[in-house]
C-alpha cells in the first residue's frame, strides 16, 4: 500500500547477511546498526526481532549449521567406504583456517551463553547442535564395524573422544595457534583413524 512500512527482509535474508558479515569484516564489526544498514532495517527493528545481539548470533548459527547439516547429509550418504566418507566428515568439521566464520561464531556463541540471562535454554540450543553431529558420527562408525572396515569399537564412545580431539585441534586453527595449519591437522587425525580403527592396521 502506498505510504505503508517498508516489509523487513526474510530472516534468513538478515541471518546471512550477517553471517557474509562475519566472513568478510569480521566478528568485532558485526553490530547491530552494521547489520541493519547492510539489509535495510533500523538496530531497533532487528532487536524487535531478535530481541539482544545474543539471540542473533545464536540464531545465525542454527542458520549456518543447518546448511552444515545438510552438506554432511550429503556427504555420509553417498556411494563411497566408510572411511571415505568419515574422511569427509572430518575434512567438513574442520575449520578453514584462521579467523573461520563459522568456528569464529561458534566459539562466541558459547563464550557468551555462560554469562547470559538465559544461558540454560541457550545451552539447550547448542547441545542440539552438538547432538546433531555426535548421532551421524555415531552412525557412521556403527556402520563401518558392522561393515569390518573398522574394528570392533563402542561407537558412541569413540565418537565423544574423536570429536573431543577434532575439537581441540579446529580451535588451535580457528584462533591461528601458531604452528598448526589445517593440513597437519587433517593429516594428524587421519593418522589417529588409522591407527585406532582400521581393521587390518
Amino acid at each position: 500500500m502506498a505510504g505503508g512500512r517498508r516489509q523487513a527482509p526474510p530472516r534468513e535474508q538478515v541471518l546471512a547477511a550477517a553471517m557474509e558479515m562475519i566472513a568478510e569484516r569480521g566478528l568485532e564489526k558485526l553490530t547491530m546498526a552494521a547489520l541493519g544498514r547492510e539489509v535495510g532495517m533500523s538496530s531497533g527493528h532487528l532487536l524487535y526481532y531478535f530481541r539482544s545481539k545474543d539471540e542473533l548470533l545464536l540464531q545465525t548459527l542454527e542458520w549456518s549449521e543447518g546448511r552444515l547439516g545438510a552438506e554432511r547429509a550429503r556427504l555420509l550418504t553417498r556411494t563411497a567406504t566408510v572411511r571415505e566418507r568419515l574422511d569427509a566428515y572430518v575434512d567438513l568439521y574442520v575449520p578453514h583456517g584462521h579467523r573461520d566464520p563459522h568456528w569464529t561464531l561458534w566459539l562466541e556463541v558459547w563464550n557468551r551463553s555462560q554469562s547470559a540471562a538465559e544461558d540454560a535454554a541457550a545451552r539447550d540450543r547448542q547441545a542440539a547442535i552438538e547432538g546433531a553431529w555426535h548421532r551421524d558420527l555415531v552412525a557412521l562408525l556403527a556402520e563401518g564395524v558392522s561393515r569390518g572396515e573398522f574394528r570392533a569399537v563402542d561407537a558412541d564412545r569413540f565418537a565423544a573422544r574423536l570429536r573431543a580431539l577434532l575439537d581441540g585441534f579446529s580451535i588451535h586453527v580457528a584462533i591461528g595457534l601458531r604452528g598448526t595449519d589445517r593440513g597437519m591437522i587433517l593429516g594428524h587425525v587421519r593418522e589417529f583413524l588409522d591407527q585406532s580403527l582400521l581393521a587390518d592396521a
